[in-house]
């Protein structure tokens, strides 16, 4: 088994048939079929079965691809942490990021990053925290900065670096902005705007709904904070967001900001990592930034 086969491995399991398998490894059609074949041999069992004029991946190989893919992860981490010791600093940095921090938090820290370190290429995918999550346990990414509520999560380090509670949103020409203070019955006829379900906003939402004995009537969920934070200013309804997805909007007076009757905030930006010995020095030096620029100022 070598890295040329997993490589090829990979590509096959992702969907791509064995002609665009070839074309993205630069190799030939017949030498695609060749490593497969070599492959299947060396571990005993089938990896693939025809299909029409397709391969799907056997139960054999879904087993074998995370490991693959680990295997595949740490020959080029090897070869780039290589690469930088002899370039003077020249690597890749890939991130992931969930909606808030990645739209309202990170880049200015991204651009700070990179004045310290601008031979290092950074690339950044943005996505519900769950899935970030399962980019790093996959090798798809090599740090996140994701919102999260209390959790543990196997194989990772999750580290809490500021708080982000979910506040209460309404547009200024709403009734309830009359309030001094808004209790829960003050909203059980209320529309509430909501983020998509699985997200952690939503799923932090939920519990404090049933915590303070509040059952959603009319929901309208949407999947963006941006066409949330559009559709109250048009008084739609009532809305729930993180605290810094809105500063712009509270200062400029096109929202209204008021706390969530019985909110107890468990909702942090969090820095997520592999917990393994063996880090490139680009993902040590990035952790360590985030931890400074993060904890030591304990503010955006």
């Amino acid at each position: 088994m070598n890295v040329q086969q997993l490589h090829v491995f990979m590509e096959v399991c992702s969907g791509r048939t064995l002609a665009e398998a070839a074309d993205k490894l630069g190799l030939k059609q017949p030498t695609i079929s060749f490593h497969l074949k070599k492959l299947e041999e060396e571990l005993g069992v089938e990896l693939f079965r025809k299909q029409s004029r397709s391969l799907h991946p056997s139960e054999a190989a879904l087993e074998l691809l995370p490991y693959a893919r680990r295997i595949v992860f740490l020959m080029e981490e090897a070869r780039l942490a290589m690469l930088e010791r002899r370039e003077l600093g020249e690597g890749r940095l890939r991130l992931g990021a969930s909606y808030t921090p990645a739209t309202y938090v990170l880049p200015p820290h991204l651009a700070a990053y990179r004045a310290l370190y601008p031979r290092v290429s950074l690339m950044l995918m943005v996505k519900q925290a769950a899935s970030v999550l399962a980019m790093l346990r996959s090798y798809e990414i090599d740090v996140g900065i994701v919102s999260l509520g209390e959790s543990f999560e196997e194989g990772l380090i999750i580290q809490p670096l500021i708080e982000d509670e979910l506040k209460l949103l309404l547009a200024p020409e709403h009734p309830l902005t009359a309030l001094s203070k808004i209790e829960v019955e003050h909203m059980r006829e209320e529309t509430f705007l909501l983020h998509e379900t699985g997200s952690t906003s939503r799923t932090l939402s939920d519990e404090w709904a049933s915590s303070a004995g509040l059952k959603w009537g009319s929901v309208m969920e949407l999947g963006a904070i941006e066409t949330i934070k559009e559709a109250l200013k048009c008084n739609m309804g009532i809305g729930i967001l993180p605290r810094r997805s809105v500063v712009r909007e509270i200062e400029a007076g096109e929202l209204v900001m008021r706390d969530l009757p019985q909110y107890v905030n468990r909702r942090h930006i969090c820095l997520a990592y592999r917990n393994e010995d063996q880090l490139s020095p680009h993902v040590r030096s990035f952790i360590e930034f985030v931890r400074h620029t993060f904890l030591a100022r304990g503010k955006l």
